[in-house]
């Protein structure tokens, strides 16, 4: 069985969607935060980040977007996103790597600014430019959706939540810049019972 370190408000969110849609079972595992790192959970993320999945055999893998990669290709038939040699493999690919690399990097200069900078009179000026870069970054998934109901092929993939997590993260979520394909590729996913359930314990938007 699949155990998912994770705990509320992290992208475990994401996590926890894919297996539900895989319809695997998994033993969760809160990992609280606290300022001194559990010797033990470092062992598995030496980083001290969640969400970490741990693998039936034992092996632990941390990194949101490479744990939704793997459980796609682990069960192709569930529809978490095209596997090696299907059409939109590509595209797939090309998104989980976007957003993490960029959005998702500019949301934790945003929460985080003490992390880019070592002169706190900067600290204002790390979060402002982290919102610029979230609103260029967000605004290119927003064209990539133009006529489109999802970002990859015409299904819903993992990489359609993971998009839904980031924006929910935006700051001043009922401040959203006009991106009307996002909010309404958004609106769809937050009506979706399974998702819906899921925001309950993580609070990724109002109920």
């Amino acid at each position: 069985m699949y155990k998912l370190y994770t705990r509320a408000g992290s992208g475990g969110f994401v996590i926890e969607a894919a297996l539900k849609i895989a319809g695997v079972p998994f033993e969760q595992i809160e990992v609280p935060k606290r300022a001194d790192p559990d010797p033990e959970f470092l062992k598995i993320s030496p980083m001290n980040q969640v969400p970490v999945l741990v693998l039936p055999d034992g092996h632990a893998v941390p990194e949101t977007a490479a744990i939704c990669i793997l459980l796609g290709e682990l069960h192709p038939n569930a529809g978490l996103g095209p596997v090696a040699g299907e059409p939109g493999r590509a595209d797939f690919l090309r998104w989980l790597a976007f957003m993490t690399s960029s959005v998702y990097m500019a949301n934790l200069r945003y929460y985080y600014p003490h992390r880019s900078t070592t002169d706190t009179a900067g600290i204002e000026a790390v979060k402002q430019a982290a919102i610029i870069e979230m609103d260029k970054e967000i605004s290119v998934l927003d064209r990539a959706l133009a006529g489109r109901d999802w970002l990859v092929g015409d299904s819903r993939t993992i990489a359609d939540i993971y998009m839904l997590m980031l924006v929910c993260w935006y700051p001043g979520l009922d401040k959203l810049p006009t991106w009307p394909n996002v909010q309404r590729v958004c609106a769809r996913l937050r009506a979706d019972p399974m998702l819906a359930a899921l925001n309950d314990p993580h609070e990724m938007w109002a109920a």
